[in-house]
């Protein structure tokens, strides 16, 4: 249970992120924002692989495409 409270609140500080990148757009941050999403992602693969391969591997090719919708401007606003 402490593990999801802490990824869950992981999640919301990245994405808490994410809205103050666009709102001023420094490309410098969306550097650092790809190492945490990264580095988030690989925690949540990590805890998956052996419980749940099928998602893990579902969140794996799904990698680049939840990036895309994060780092844009207008799909993260509709998110």
């Amino acid at each position: 249970m402490f593990t999801k409270l802490s990824l869950k609140n992981q999640v919301d500080d990245l994405l808490e992120q994410f809205r103050t990148f666009h709102q001023g757009r420094d490309k410098a941050a969306l550097a650092k924002l790809r190492q945490q999403y990264d580095l988030l992602l690989l925690k949540v693969l990590a805890l998956l692989q052996d419980k749940d391969p099928t998602l893990a591997r579902d969140i794996s090719t799904s990698r680049e495409a939840l990036w895309n919708l994060l780092a844009d401007p207008a799909k993260f606003e509709n998110l």
